[in-house]
């Protein structure tokens, strides 16, 4: 099974949802916040997307956790937030450099898929995306192989 799932910035994903409208395409937003409410100016609540109808979101990118200190417990309760509203998260992990030339590649890819999906029913863990990302590989010039990939 093969689904096209586009993720926008927030302040397109209106128009972009309306644009792919009739299609196949679906429409995932690049993060949202954990909580339900509360002041966390200019974050996204999941019920926002909800309510927008989004399918899909990221969580977990290695953006989120180098420079906004996203950690696995937090992208944990995102993951949680994303299934109580309906949206299916698209979880992604990867290792350094160090770590792929200390050959910790598996091990840290299993912990953070491990600490990421606690706690969730077996449904649940099936329907989360798992988005290889290569950290080692972001604007490294480096590209990981099919073999690495997988």
């Amino acid at each position: 099974k093969c689904e096209v799932v586009v993720c926008p910035t927030f302040v397109c994903l209106d128009a972009v949802k309306k644009a792919v409208e009739g299609t196949n395409i679906k429409v995932g937003a690049q993060n949202m916040h954990f909580e339900e409410k509360g002041a966390f100016t200019g974050e996204t609540a999941p019920r926002m997307l909800e309510a927008m109808n989004i399918d899909y979101v990221i969580i977990g990118h290695s953006e989120g956790r180098e420079y906004f200190n996203e950690t696995d417990e937090t992208c944990n309760k995102k993951v949680k937030a994303a299934f109580a509203h309906n949206l299916t998260p698209i979880l992604c992990c990867g290792e350094t450099l160090e770590q792929r030339e200390n050959g910790t590649t598996n091990d840290v890819i299993k912990a953070q898929i491990t600490a990421d999906l606690e706690g969730l029913t077996k449904e649940q863990a099936e329907k989360v995306v798992i988005a290889y990302e290569p950290i080692w590989a972001i604007g490294t010039g480096k590209t990981a192989t099919s073999d690495q990939a997988n």
